[in-house]
């Protein structure tokens, strides 16, 4: 394949469980060597589309490749896959268990055991390397099956939820420890909900609802596609409702988010008229994270 085709490829994907219709007609691709962010609440198809891209699932209708065909356990794409729902074989010893996965991604024994060393090291984890898995703490059991996905150089990491449940500090290492790979050259399947990382890590982005695409594109294409420019306000007075200037996105406390229609400066008087005292006034690019918002809702992060 040539390096300028897409690595994955998705045309007119369907996806039917009985009678119930959770991914729409969806198209896409993803190019070799970028980090892309497949992205929505629970719910919206992620993980489905990702078990169908693997073969887990069989589409009802529609085209999965990866290099230009159906994926194979043994074709030639070396696959590095963390599955949103944990699995590991609980009664075995960490080591054991790296080693184990490590050949059969095709390491010899020797270096399979020098990598996982290496690996639990770096993670903090050299102490637990002849601990039985089901002894430790589901962030630790996280960091193992981390390290088993990353492990032989793939050339496809598929990551889905990798941050779920982890601290700031062990969020920090495993965003250090996909930059690393992404410098390599991986292609990177990033699956989650968390914007912060999506803006820090994600060339381009797909962002899912009810199984349909809403967004898709680089992050500023996305952030054009939204609207381009949000009005941050705040005050401890009420902003009130004025649909010839602005339509109100959303109130935080005192922060409220405004959609500004009018002139920036007809906006500011018409507050000061209406006795609103702005302790901050800003025109801003939206992040992510307000557009997951207005996409789905203000509570829909909390609940997932």
């Amino acid at each position: 394949m040539s390096k300028n085709t897409p690595l994955i490829t998705v045309n007119h994907f369907r996806m039917d469980f009985d009678k119930k219709t959770v991914i729409k007609n969806l198209s896409f691709d993803i190019k070799r060597g970028e980090t892309f962010g497949l992205l929505g609440s629970n719910g919206s198809g992620k993980t489905t589309t990702i078990r169908a891209l693997l073969g887990i699932y069989q589409p009802t209708s529609g085209e999965l490749f990866i290099d230009g065909e159906p994926y194979r356990v043994d074709g030639d794409v070396k696959l590095g896959y963390l599955p949103e729902e944990r699995g590991l074989y609980k009664k075995e010893k960490v080591l054991d268990t790296m080693m184990y996965f490590g050949q059969l991604k095709g390491l010899s024994r020797i270096d399979a055991k020098l990598w996982s060393l290496d690996f639990l090291k770096r993670v903090g984890l050299e102490a637990e390397a002849n601990t039985r898995l089901d002894k430790l703490s589901g962030g630790m059991q996280q960091k193992i099956q981390l390290g088993i996905a990353v492990m032989g150089e793939p050339q496809l990491l598929i990551l889905d939820e990798p941050t779920k449940g982890f601290d700031p500090i062990n969020r920090r290492l495993l965003m250090d420890i996909i930059e690393e790979h992404q410098h390599g050259g991986a292609t990177v399947i990033f699956v989650t909900h968390q914007m912060e990382e999506v803006e820090r890590l994600c060339d381009r982005i797909l962002l899912l609802k009810d199984g349909q695409r809403r967004l898709y594109g680089t992050v500023e294409e996305v952030k054009d596609q939204f609207g381009g420019k949000i009005l941050e306000i705040v005050s401890d007075d009420t902003v009130p409702a004025n649909d010839k200037l602005y339509t109100i996105e959303r109130k935080e406390g005192h922060l409220t988010i405004l959609n500004p229609i009018g002139d920036l400066l007809a906006i500011q008087r018409s507050l000061t008229g209406s006795g609103v005292t702005c302790l901050r006034f800003e025109l801003k690019r939206p992040s992510l994270d307000d557009i997951f918002v207005d996409v789905y809702g203000h509570h829909s992060k909390e609940d997932n």
